[in-house]
């Protein structure tokens, strides 16, 4: 194949090497007060992104385009004309298409949430619910990612999942920062990130201060990214922390 860039294929979907990441931007609730003191990345391609156009070209009709220069064959879940793609970055994560309800099924039969727009934003688990169920539902390529978006490993009944992460908000990545050195002490920052979801979505603003100063700031090798965190709990807007923390 030759597009004229790096490309990664895995299983069939085909990446850039070194794709990038959904921006800070925009205004949502209080964030926009402090905004402008984050350090935002690059924002997601566009359809239009001219890298993009040729990898589509090359592909052909059985590819789709879902951003940050990610490009996944249609029908994957299977029965899907348009997946879509969870994308996280550096302190980021964002989705790469709409979502659509194919309706409940086995291993997938909990509700979704919509917004305001009447676009689908969350999903509440039902017993029994399995990511890859949710992912056929939703025609989500890479269901795993869903886990990882909201800081957990497992789901449980009743756990309200953010499936659509508003891209003008951070996202506090879960395993370990992004540009982690080797030998990082993965465990202690995990932990620390899962206790400050489970505060955020009990909204005990203290306990996430409480946590972020004692546990969680110094693990970030990168003191721009924590400065991030400590303006949000600064603001105290529990919407923007349950996100950054889904």
């Amino acid at each position: 194949m030759a597009i004229g860039v790096s490309v990664l294929v895995v299983g069939g979907l085909v990446a850039l090497a070194a794709p990038t990441v959904a921006a800070v931007h925009g205004e949502v609730s209080s964030w926009a007060v402090f905004a402008s003191t984050t350090n935002p990345t690059n924002p997601p391609a566009s359809e239009d992104d001219p890298v993009a156009e040729n990898m589509m070209d090359e592909l052909g009709e059985g590819y789709t385009y879902v951003g940050n220069g990610t490009v996944i064959p249609k029908n994957t879940p299977a029965g899907c004309e348009n997946p879509v793609w969870v994308h996280t970055g550096r302190m980021s994560a964002s989705l790469g298409g709409q979502l659509i309800d194919q309706g409940e099924r086995d291993l997938a039969a909990g509700s979704p949430g919509l917004d305001a727009d009447g676009k689908i934003v969350t999903y509440t688990v039902a017993p029994g619910d399995a990511l890859s169920a949710i992912g056929d539902r939703f025609c989500i390529a890479n269901p795993l990612a869903i886990a990882t978006v909201n800081h957990t490993r497992t789901i449980q009944p009743g756990e309200v999942l953010l499936l659509r992460p508003d891209e003008s908000i951070p996202w506090v990545p879960y395993y370990n920062p992004d540009d982690a050195p080797a030998g990082y002490q993965q465990i202690p920052y995990q932990l620390a990130v899962e206790a400050m979801s489970t505060a955020a979505h009990a909204g005990d603003l203290d306990a996430m201060r409480s946590i972020f100063q004692n546990d969680l700031i110094g693990l970030f090798p990168n003191p721009a990214d924590a400065d991030i965190i400590a303006d949000a709990l600064e603001v105290g807007e529990l919407g923007v922390l349950r996100q950054m923390f889904a």
